[in-house]
């Protein structure tokens, strides 16, 4: 299985801090952000990445370069105009082949071992989302998980963590260049072909300073406990 890591988009609710750097970079701990989930990859056995760029991407590929350092194999797909997170896996798919991958949000933060993941979808399944209990700042959630595990809009609804499995299909079609994930997912789940699996550990979305601030505060609690 390969794995797309999701590292386009501007940050903006991290400016000034992304004006001058993308926020898969900002460091967590010992490492940034797309480093740790490289190394819940490769931890993973998943060794094949392909990560697309937009916002200050060259300091990315200067950061990673091949992903020898990292024990994984890196492609990048370079996106001239935003593309949105469908639209980035779109153009990646020539990358990514026919088979299910892995898709995973380079500035989010989780503790949570990627092999439990599908290694394959269902025949007519789209994907299944990793999804968590909402935290403060999106206390609505996105989806619900049905007692078959498909995934639901409404009910009792959970987080989207920006990981998953998703085939080809899902995007594959789609007309536009740059769309959002979820419009594709709506689609899905309306007719009944996306799943999802809880996670009740830690997992934090960096999409402000406040919660970049609790993210650090957490890892160094953690050293301290070992």
């Amino acid at each position: 299985m390969k794995a797309m890591l999701l590292a386009a988009g501007l940050g903006k609710r991290l400016r000034p801090i992304t004006d001058r750097i993308p926020k898969p970079l900002l460091k967590a701990g010992d490492r940034t952000l797309i480093e740790h989930q490289l190394e819940n990859l490769r931890k993973a056995g998943v060794l094949e990445v392909v990560i697309n760029l937009h916002h200050l991407g060259d300091q990315i590929v200067d950061k990673l370069g091949d992903g020898s350092a990292c024990g994984v194999s890196i492609d990048y797909s370079r996106e001239t105009e935003l593309l949105e997170t469908g639209g980035g896996i779109k153009q990646a798919l020539p990358m990514l082949g026919d088979e299910p991958f892995l898709v995973v949000s380079a500035d989010t933060y989780i503790e949570y071992d990627f092999s439990r993941l599908p290694p394959t979808l269902p025949d007519d399944c789209l994907g299944c989302l990793l999804m968590t209990d909402n935290p403060a700042h999106h206390p609505e959630g996105d989806f619900a998980i049905g007692d078959d595990g498909v995934l639901l809009s409404e009910g009792n609804c959970y987080t989207y963590t920006g990981i998953g499995v998703l085939a080809p299909d899902l995007v594959r079609d789609e007309s536009l260049t740059a769309f959002k994930l979820r419009k594709v997912w709506d689609e899905a789940i309306a007719d009944g072909r996306m799943t999802g699996i809880r996670h009740q550990g830690f997992w934090c979305d960096v999409g402000t300073e406040e919660r970049y601030l609790e993210l650090q505060k957490h890892l160094s609690t953690e050293r301290r406990h070992q």
